[in-house]
């Protein structure tokens, strides 16, 4: 057991090289071991290419005959973009296959195929450590919806902006630069009108090398300036949510200029959030990081459609200024919204708190 333990987790590492290119498939890693060692390896790289299983048993070649094939997900048994897995496993001679997770796709019946067709199985071996690495697609998979992601950047005293609404930079670097490696390991990032009009960003992972994700704009009633850096920079990359209000001419200016724009159904005069989110799983996006303002992140956690908050925490005062989060119509202290499996890491002189909804 404790070698099959090792064996997977060297497998999830391998799976990291996939974060960000697969979607809307799984992050997967696979190694095939013979007598201690490892004698293929894969990992997918990209929706519609080749499985992990089937890089690594080229990778192995003929040294798979009656080795061991350790996989962090579940193998396909159907065809889809490519053929089903479980086949090819078969035809290799592979004696045994260790996997990580069941797959939450309906569909797949790797676990069971392969036990059918005489070959050694065991599931869920370091199931907690996989289902992690690949829960956008598990929440994608169940629900057609992608994973939302609060993240925030704030002083000890939770302040984003001092009363001016200057906010550069609370946090430093190091910390500066996990979130943007988060944002080419992400489908999309998502940020209110204000935020554009406040900070014109670009949105773009400038400080690491990697995917620029799709940038979603909040924009109920269309005050996007059509010179934003948004538009400029990567125009085809750009959703534009807006409600029935929005200036029929101007939607069709900024679709000229190469945006997408999607009407989204309004709740109190604004963008229905939860709408937006059916409407970008149809997009096929498996998850959305929300860099926005207080007002942003609070209607997204009223609307429930948050997973998980990444709260980066700089070791400074503000005093007044602008909170993370606007008002949740919390009276009593008891009904503040709780968070679960809390984990934290200190990201330079910064601290990182991550905790699901």
């Amino acid at each position: 057991m404790r070698s099959h333990k090792k064996y997977i987790e060297l497998a999830l590492k391998l799976a990291e090289n996939g974060k960000g290119k697969t979607s809307p498939n799984p992050i997967v890693g696979c190694l095939i071991v013979k007598r201690n060692a490892i004698v293929g390896k894969g990992y997918h790289k990209k929706a519609g290419e080749e499985h992990a299983e089937i890089i690594a048993l080229k990778d192995a070649g003929k040294k798979a005959e009656n080795a061991t094939m350790y996989v962090t997900l579940e193998p396909c048994s159907h065809w889809g973009k490519t053929p089903p897995c479980t086949e090819r496993i078969v035809e290799s001679g592979i004696r045994e296959v260790i996997i990580g997770m069941k797959d939450p796709n309906p569909k797949v019946e790797g676990f069971r195929e392969l036990k059918f067709r005489g070959i050694k199985t065991k599931i869920g071996i370091l199931e907690k450590e996989c289902r992690k690495l690949n829960e956008a697609y598990v929440k994608y998979i169940k629900t057609k919806r992608p994973f939302v992601i609060v993240k925030a950047a704030m002083s000890l005293d939770g302040k984003i902006a001092t009363t001016t609404g200057h906010s550069k930079y609370i946090t430093g670097r190091e910390a500066r630069r996990l979130v943007h490696q988060l944002r080419t390991e992400i489908d999309a990032i998502m940020v209110g009108i204000n935020t554009i009009l406040k900070d014109n960003p670009l949105l773009t992972p400038r400080l690491v090398k990697g995917r620029s994700p799709i940038k979603i704009v909040v924009d109920s009633s269309l005050k996007i300036p059509l010179n934003a850096n948004v538009i400029k920079n990567e125009p085809n990359k750009l959703i534009i949510a807006v409600t029935k209000a929005a200036n029929k001419a101007k939607v069709k200016k900024l679709q000229h200029l190469g945006a997408n724009i999607l009407t989204i159904g309004a709740k109190k005069g604004m963008v229905d959030l939860d709408e937006l989110m059916k409407e970008l799983g149809k997009l096929e996006i498996t998850s959305v990081m929300i860099e926005g303002g207080a007002e942003l992140n609070a209607e997204a956690i009223r609307s429930k459609i948050v997973d998980k908050i990444l709260f980066f925490i700089a070791p400074g005062l503000i005093g007044n200024g602008l909170g993370a989060i606007g008002d949740l119509g919390i009276k009593n202290v008891d009904r503040s919204v709780k968070l679960k499996h809390i984990a934290s890491k200190k990201v330079g002189r910064d601290i990182l708190i991550e905790g699901y909804l």
